[in-house]
């Protein structure tokens, strides 16, 4: 066989004729042109032997000398494969896979002569009579066992082969194997080694196909720990992958990793431009190169060879609903006074083409005749001869801001302010106006006109109602009178006290150009302060504390309002209640919760001018400080409005005053004793004021700090102060409100305050230090307790402005709860999905501004709440790490760190084949059981052993104990056990008879315990006789008791399987309920159905018989059968499926591929439908035959079939080397034209060459038939005339 398999009688001839400067003859040969090459080869095997050719071929050197100079020896010679390469006459070497036949003996046995001195001649060929009676040469070697192999199999059972050597029987030397005697070869010898099990090790699969054919993929394979028991038996036990202690090997490894060529990526197609009426949708289609590591590369289009994929398409292509087309209000029909306004209206409808036509009106909806005609109001017309004073239209708008604190189903509201609302209000809007008449007023919303519908009610009497806002209903509304006009402004809440976004559907088209323009960098960075600040020093409407945009002028305050944290703590309270209430809508409402919402306002007014004045104090302020005084004046604000609602609560609540609907109240006068007077209103509710009892609430006056000289600081709750090294002394004030009157206790970092000469309590409860220095700094808390609870707040006291970070040294363990709330600085060890929250208080001036981050990285501000803390929500794993709080300003910064640990209660891990695995692996043919929470029962033999698992995890890993009845295991008297597998296993050995008792393994980590329990039973099951089963009938003659067997355990019942094999006592039939059974309806089968399809009608016979104590039926009248039980039905529809049938289109033309001759293949379409013609999907008919949808058929383009020449001469009479060809083609039986090969497919192509005259060549005289040998021009050429001998008939002539 040649190299890969191939066999040498097939192999296709290398050689061909071409144009060579070199004669086709040896000018002076008298040769046949057989004779010479390639032909020559094998004539010169035969006569010279180890002449080269230009086949490859053995080619053996001379024998070496004799090894020995006496006696028996070796010869070795060089064995070449070479070949003769023609046209430069060389020789070349190559691998010995290239030569055919069998390669020639390198090796033979010399013999030199006995070593008396006698040399005669020795010819190695004939070996009979030397020495006359020596031994042959043969006797001289010997095979003989040298040792065995190494061991193929490393553990598990392998084999060693012995091995066989040929030696010298007289030197004990090795020597070649030729040298023996084949048939003399001892049989192969085959023993065991290494027997012991494996250990646990890895067992790799193949690689998977790659991924990707290019641009790197990614290829996996099969990775698992194994343990071998026996390689001889193929036991294999697949363990945990902590068993096996190497490296696992990598599962996934990366493939093809070489650039792809350039190719189209088409992106995703875009909307379509229309909804209807034939739009255009796109995509981009870029030509790019995925590199060698998985980018990409884009290139030019010129790139990419293939057809570029199509980058537009239609879409659509529905006709569009009608709808109006309204024209423009024409003029008012009057010059003064009281007009009309007029349009006119189209019913039109854009057909799939993109073309817009007018239709039928009645194909449109009903259009509302405000939308057809409105009035209009022009000045008031003058009276002949009478001068009048010109009043216009006057509109009384109320200039307040209101916001929405409690759920409430309707609020009324005048226009000229703005509201921030709760989604689902329903909200009345009036339009109080003066000498107009109040069905001529009109509403716009965001500049479009305003019509009723189910959701938005335009009342003709002056008012606008919004039934249930939803976010669309967000925007400024214009109530018109004439030219008077008022605007109102509505912006919605969202559940986190946060403005909700305006949808963007709704924004104007100069709306949404702004916001898809994008903004320059001086632009970013104002917005950006805009957004922190609420103002940046920016334009002049910006200094005069109106923003561009009039709608949005006071969202940043009330913003800061939503989100203020100096909120009176009830306020604060009711929106936690309320978000309880509504998370448990479901729910019976709480009384108490109720209760504590009635002092509570429903919605919160201030007026314009109040927010106008902060945003232009604002404005003024340096910029380093606007944030921060921007804090102090919203906060201040928010106190004003709370208190104005408490100032008026007795007076909302009195039962005697007149119900009127919710409206918004607005605040009193701004007070400033507001603080001292409801301290003094709190002590007279506990002398028997009205005031009903009330929690403790921290009045939080945020203001800046007073500097009432250079060396004395006064502030209260909620400031920072820094400490100058000219401070002598700061005053902390603290005030509380509450009945009964609170208490109130300092504390400093979490301790309480030590007071001394320099840290004094004032008669008012307010903290003062006096020299402050450095141990000073901290923060600073205030705690207000009374009977129903308790407030805190704290104030931070820097040095120097420095920041200042709130820390807890403490570790917390939480195990139940489903939040933790910490302060930085300590060690949260929690388990997993609770929410985490990490405080981080900080103070500092300027305000610090707060910096997190995990493991040394930054985090995102996704995960930020509002004043620094960090909120983690469902925690896990992946969420351990140390979090990190930096605070900096520009006098410093400083940095505390908080550890998260996860925990994992122990707990039964949801895979047990580790465990099992293990089990296996400790005692293979012992019984054994897995514990459980519930418990498990495992019965045994007497004598048995027993291995106990006890599946568990959790983090950090649990330790187990084994208790047997309550006692640790290790006091248990007389018994034998083990513990494998970390604690895992428990091992018992020669278990006596009766119960064990309970076996118990405690797991417990710091996240918690688990107990799982298991019992040991020894006895045996065995069948038992219960109670008899019920009567099998209850009349007639059949009935009869059957006694109940029961499979019992230890007086238990049990699963009856468990006594399967054992026997089972005699039991005894008992009769019963041997009397006459009660008349009774029976019923014959139903026939069979009167049609297939379409619907039937089956029958059956019905009558009334009466069974007897003897077994015997007797019929009776049907009467009888009535009083007990309804008539069964004797008649029922059937087969109401539809009829269907397959049906067929007539035959296609005959044009498909041919199959043989004149024979190609037509089709025809086969689909399913019902009688009457309606087509069906063809699962309908799956249940009858379907007809045939292929055929074969005549076809004149068929008639074809191969058409073979003559065979040209053999190019050789003798040899391996002869060939000959001709020439095969498809041609049509009728024109005799060749035609493509495709359609002579059919049949087999036949062949077109052959071997020829493989026959041995031998020593004859060949007749010369040369042809003309071609060269180029400039040589030249021989032509040898057939019959003639070459040297007469040679011609020489010169090539043109």
């Amino acid at each position: 066989m040649h190299t890969g398999g191939c066999s040498a009688k097939t192999k296709p001839h290398i050689k061909e004729e071409c144009i060579i400067p070199t004669p086709c003859y040896k000018p002076r040969e008298k040769l046949p042109i057989e004779a010479k090459l390639p032909w020559f080869k094998q004539a010169q095997e035969l006569e010279e032997g180890a002449a080269v050719s230009e086949e490859p071929s053995f080619i053996p050197e001379a024998w070496s000398a004799c090894t020995v100079t006496c006696g028996m020896g070796t010869q070795v010679r060089t064995i070449r494969c070479q070949v003769l390469l023609p046209f430069s006459q060389s020789v070349a070497d190559l691998p010995a896979d290239e030569c055919e036949g069998p390669k020639p003996a390198s090796q033979r046995a010399c013999y030199a002569g006995p070593c008396n001195g006698e040399t005669p001649e020795f010819n190695p060929d004939n070996g009979d009579g030397l020495l006359g009676g020596l031994q042959d040469l043969d006797e001289l070697y010997d095979w003989e066992y040298e040792g065995f192999t190494k061991c193929s199999e490393s553990c598990g059972g392998g084999v060693q082969e012995a091995v066989v050597s040929c030696l010298n029987k007289q030197t004990r030397e090795l020597a070649d194997e030729n040298l023996c005697v084949t048939s003399r070869r001892p049989p192969q010898l085959l023993k065991s080694c290494n027997l012991d099990p494996c250990p646990a090790r890895w067992e790799v699969g193949k690689w998977s196909p790659c991924s990707l054919t290019c641009g790197v993929g990614l290829q996996t394979r099969d990775v698992i720990c194994s343990h071998l028991l026996s390689r001889e038996m193929n036991e294999v036990v697949v363990l945990a992958d902590e068993l096996c202690h190497h490296p696992k090997p990598s599962t996934v490894q990366a493939c093809n990793r070489f650039n792809c060529p350039p190719a189209w990526y088409p992106a995703q197609w875009q909307l379509c431009s229309r909804t209807c009426g034939g739009g255009i949708q796109k995509r981009d289609v870029l030509c790019k190169q995925r590199m060698a590591d998985g980018s990409f590369l884009e290139l030019p289009e010129t790139f990419c060879s293939a057809s570029k994929p199509t980058s537009q398409q239609v879409c659509k292509k529905d006709d569009c609903p009608s709808e109006w087309l309204l024209s423009d209000w024409s003029e008012c029909s009057v010059s003064c006074g009281e007009g009309t306004q007029t349009r006119s209206a189209i019913c039109q409808r854009m057909l799939k083409t993109g073309v817009s036509t007018v239709v039928n009106s009645t194909l449109c909806p009903p259009l509302p005749f405000s939308s057809s005609i409105r009035p209009c109001m022009l000045a008031t017309c003058a009276r002949p001869g009478r001068p009048t004073t010109k009043h216009g239209p006057h509109i009384a708008a109320a200039r307040n801001i209101y916001i929405q604190t409690r759920r409430q189903r309707k609020l009324h509201f005048v226009v000229g302010g703005f509201a921030y609302l709760l989604p689902k209000t329903t909200v009345v809007l009036r339009c109080p106006t003066r000498r107009f008449r109040k069905p001529l007023i009109t509403w716009e919303k965001d500049g479009q006109h305003s019509i009723s519908s189910a959701h938005v009610t335009v009342a003709p009497f002056g008012y606008l109602k919004i039934h249930r806002l939803k976010p669309s209903d967000a925007g400024i509304y214009t109530c018109s009178a004439g030219p008077a006009r008022e605007q109102f402004v509505i912006k919605l809440i969202g559940g986190n006290r946060k403005l909700v976004a305006r949808p963007l559907s709704l924004w104007s088209e100069e709306e949404e150009a702004l916001q898809v323009r994008k903004p320059n960098p001086k632009e970013a960075l104002q917005t950006h302060k805009h957004q922190n600040g609420i103002f940046s020093n920016g334009s002049k409407a910006e200094k005069r504390g109106l923003t561009a945009d009039p709608g949005n002028r006071y969202d940043d305050i009330v913003s800061r309002l939503l989100e203020q944290g100096g909120w009176p703590g009830e306020l604060l309270a009711s929106w936690e209640i309320q978000d309880s209430a509504e998370r448990n809508a479901s729910s019976e409402e709480d009384p108490n919760a109720e209760q504590a919402l009635l002092h509570l306002p429903f919605t919160m007014v201030a007026e314009q001018k109040r927010l106008d004045d902060i945003l232009r104090n604002l404005s003024q302020q340096p910029e380093e400080l606007r944030d921060l005084y921007s804090k102090h004046l919203v906060a201040q604000l928010a106190q004003d409005i709370f208190r104005s609602h408490l100032e008026n609560q007795d007076m909302l609540h009195k039962p005697s005053e007149q119900r009127f609907p919710p409206m918004a109240i607005p605040p009193h006068k701004h007070v400033s004793s507001f603080s001292s007077s409801l301290r003094s209103s709190s002590g007279e509710a506990g002398g028997g004021s009205r005031r009903p009892h009330r929690k403790p609430t921290i009045l939080r006056k945020i203001s800046a700090a007073q500097q009432l000289s250079a060396s004395e600081v006064v502030t209260h709750l909620g400031q920072t102060v820094a400490l100058a090294s000219g401070t002598l002394s700061v005053l902390l004030h603290c005030e509380a409100a509450g009945n009964p009157r609170p208490a109130i206790h300092w504390t400093r970092n979490g301790e309480a305050v030590q007071f001394g000469d320099r840290i004094l309590l004032q008669p008012d409860d307010s903290l003062q230090i006096l020299a402050p220095v450095e141990a000073d700094v901290g923060f600073y808390t205030c705690n207000a307790t009374n009977a129903l609870g308790y407030d805190s707040v704290s104030i931070a006291v820097t040095l120097a402005g420095k920041p200042l970070v709130k820390t807890s040294r403490m570790t917390v363990l939480n195990t139940e709860k489903p939040t933790v709330t910490v302060d930085i600085g300590g060690t949260v060890r929690t388990i997993q999905r609770v929410n985490v929250t990490i405080n981080c208080q900080v103070a500092g001036v300027p305000e610090a501004e707060v910096t997190w981050f995990r493991n040394k990285s930054k985090l995102g501000s996704s995960h930020h709440l509002h004043e620094g803390s960090l909120l983690l929500t469902n925690v896990s794993f992946s969420d351990q790490g140390l979090y990190s709080c930096r605070a900096a300003n520009l006098h410093g910064e400083q940095t505390e760190s908080t550890q998260l640990l996860i925990l994992d209660p122990p707990q039964v891990p949801t895979q047990l084949e580790d465990i099992r695995a293990l089990l296996l692996a400790t005692g293979p043919n012992l019984p054994s059981v897995l514990m459980s929470p519930l418990g498990t029962q495992l019965v045994l033999d007497p004598g048995n052993s027993a291995l106990l698992g006890c599946p568990i995890k959790g983090h950090p890993t649990p330790n187990i104990t084994w208790f047997q009845n309550g006692q640790p295991i290790a006091t248990a008297p007389e018994l034998t056990h083990h513990i494998w597998g970390a604690g895992q296993i428990l091992h018992v050995a020669n278990l006596s008879g009766g119960p064990q008792g309970e076996f118990s393994c405690l797991a417990q980590n710091e996240a918690g315990t688990l107990v799982q329990k298991a019992s040991l039973v020894i006895q045996d099951y065995w069948w038992s006789v219960d109670r008899l089963a019920t009567c099998s009938a209850s009349c007639g003659n059949r009935g009869v008791h059957q006694p109940r067997l029961k499979c019992l355990l230890n007086n238990t019942e049990v699963d009856p399987e468990h006594c399967a094999g054992k026997p089972r006592p005699a039991v005894q039939l008992v009769a019963c309920n041997r009397r006459d059974c009660p008349s009774r309806w029976m019923v014959t089968s139903w026939s069979a159905c009167t049609r297939s399809c379409g619907g039937g009608v089956q029958t059956r016979r019905v009558t009334c018989q009466k069974l007897k104590a003897s077994g015997i039926s007797t019929p009776v009248s049907n009467d009888m059968c009535t009083q007990l039980s309804k008539r069964p039905v004797d008649t029922q529809a059937c087969n109401q499926q539809l009829c269907v049938e397959w049906a067929f289109s007539s035959w296609g033309q005959c044009n498909g591929p041919c199959i043989g001759p004149r024979l190609a293949v037509q089709h025809r379409q086969v689909f399913c439908q019902t009688r009457d013609g309606i087509t069906l999907p063809s699962e309908q008919c799956s249940a009858l035959p379907r007809p045939v949808s292929t055929q074969n058929c005549w076809s004149e383009a068929c008639s074809v079939h191969w058409r073979v020449s003559l065979w040209t001469l053999c190019t050789a009479t003798c040899g391996n080397y002869g060939f000959q060809s001709r020439r095969v083609e498809c041609v049509h039986v009728r024109t005799n034209k060749a035609v493509p090969e495709h359609l002579c497919s059919w049949g087999p192509r036949p062949a077109n060459w052959q071997r020829c005259n493989i026959t041995p060549c031998e020593n004859s005289t060949f007749q010369s038939q040369r042809t003309f040998c071609k060269f180029p021009t400039g040589h030249r050429v021989q032509r040898a005339i057939p019959g003639t001998e070459p040297e007469h008939r040679a011609l020489d002539q010169e090539v043109p």
